[in-house]
């Protein structure tokens, strides 16, 4: 891990419309890249031998120079090959799991406008059947009677409903977001596992080509009076590659399968990955990321929206020390046609206005609320502190995973192969000069083989790597 001098970060607190910018990365130098070609190893004049000895075959230029594509710069990309973010943008689009998420982002959303409204009207209507039993007044009867009534909270109490929802809002929101970043880390690690598979077979293949024109020379040797031992060790060597890429074969089917499956396609669907990763970014110091990983991480986002809505929960409890009110019309009809008793009445209907209130008088019940509502609201902080320390604890096992598998890199690219390409070309100059066995030369070229498959896997676990990073941190792309 490089110690770039950085900007110092501020760790940021939870307000719930800041979302910081992805983490800066570093490039990786290509100035690191092996100047050696497989190839250039079989490059050497062969023995002289007698005028009744069989000269062994020159092994083409062309075949053995393949090798080493890989470490020369050389960007092809397969025709089927596309990048990551292909597949992850795919996923995101089509993913089920996060199609419901978004779904209850919006139920919570249409929750708002239902708990900010006023308590639905109640209507009553009172009727007397028979007139002689209707209620009698000196003006006549009163043989229908009728209500409205309106229940109204106190004020504050709406806005603190509307509130709480919001607040869930978010958290359906930090959810869709973690989901978002779960499916983008499953499919980077599945693609990095088919261009691991890949990148494997096209080595091995090459190498074949390569060991099948060992196996000549070796024949070659043989028909010239040199050992059969040295044939039958190539050919099993060349089986030996055969069985190795039925098995790449198969981790790179079971791997394609399970990019098929995020991407909602038939498992039929063979996706290929590019020739080049992609891995120049890695991920900053650890204090930047923290930073980040505070504005951005959805879990934590999630948990600091609930501690909102907890609170406002407690307001909310709070509140209910106060009355609701309730207003309300009555309408109540006289029958003037009989039945008056005073000759002064004027027959008109009743009319009058209630007002009422509740008496919240069990102060033991409210209290209890507030408590119910302030212990939640601690236990999420608690919550809280435990997802943080989980997440930097993740992060530093991350970032050394990382800085391992990078050391490692330089180590492999600068040392490990450059020095096992020059004993190779040392091994295959002896054994043309027939000064060491076959068993020598073999053993050497699968150190190489070895590493050269081992780099692979490096940097497709550095991929993987990073990808986790990125979903620790949670800041979009």
């Amino acid at each position: 891990m490089r110690q770039d001098k950085v900007d110092a970060v501020r760790p940021a607190g939870y307000t719930d419309d800041v979302v910081s910018e992805s983490p800066r990365t570093f490039t990786q130098s290509p100035e690191g890249t092996a100047e050696h070609s497989f190839g250039d190893l079989m490059q050497l004049d062969s023995p002289r031998h007698g005028d009744n000895e069989a000269t062994p075959p020159e092994i083409p230029k062309a075949k053995l120079e393949e090798f080493e594509g890989n470490r020369e710069g050389v960007s092809v990309t397969s025709p089927a090959g596309q990048p990551v973010e292909y597949f992850v943008q795919q996923a995101l689009a089509a993913h089920p799991s996060i199609r419901a998420a978004r779904q209850r982002v919006a139920a919570e959303l249409d929750r708002i406008p239902q708990v900010t409204a006023l308590p639905d009207p109640q209507f009553n209507n009172t009727f007397w059947p028979f007139h002689d039993y209707a209620t009698q007044t000196a003006a006549g009867r009163i043989a229908n009677q009728m209500s409205l009534q309106q229940g109204v909270p106190f004020p504050d109490k709406l806005r603190a409903k509307g509130a709480i929802v919001s607040r869930e809002a978010q958290m359906a929101q930090a959810e869709v977001e973690r989901i978002e970043r779960q499916i983008t880390e499953s499919v980077r690690l599945a693609y990095y596992e088919i261009w691991y598979a890949s990148r494997a077979i096209q080595i091995i293949e090459e190498t074949r080509d390569l060991v099948d024109d060992l196996t000549k020379v070796a024949e070659a040797r043989y028909r010239a009076g040199g050992t059969q031992q040295d044939v039958l060790r190539a050919q099993l060597e060349t089986d030996r590659l055969d069985d190795q890429l039925v098995q790449l074969q198969r981790q790179k089917e079971v791997s394609q399968a399970d990019l098929a499956s995020l991407l909602q396609q038939p498992t039929s669907l063979l996706a290929e990955a590019t020739y080049e990763l992609g891995i120049a970014d890695a991920p900053m110091q650890l204090d930047a990321l923290i930073a980040q990983a505070e504005q951005c991480n959805p879990s934590l986002r999630g948990l600091a929206a609930e501690i909102a809505r907890d609170r406002e929960k407690q307001r909310l409890a709070c509140l209910q020390r106060f009355p609701d009110f309730m207003v309300g019309l009555n309408w109540g009809i006289v029958s003037d046609g009989h039945d008056v008793i005073s000759p002064v009445a004027n027959g008109n209907d009743n009319l009058s206005i209630t007002f009422g209130t509740t008496l919240p008088i069990w102060r033991e019940k409210i209290n209890a609320g507030v408590r119910e509502a302030g212990r939640r609201t601690g236990s999420t902080m608690q919550r809280l502190e435990a997802e943080r320390d989980e997440i930097y604890g993740r992060l530093r096992r991350l970032l050394v995973q990382a800085d391992s598998f990078v050391e490692q890199t330089n180590i492999y690219e600068e040392r490990l192969i450059p020095r096992t390409e020059d004993t190779l070309k040392l091994a295959i100059a002896d054994y043309r000069g027939e000064r060491t066995d076959f068993f020598a030369l073999i053993e050497t070229y699968r150190e190489l083989l070895m590493f050269e498959i081992q780099l692979a896997r490096i940097n497709a676990s550095l991929a993987g790597t990073i990808a986790q990073i990125d979903r620790t941190v949670g800041c979009p792309y």
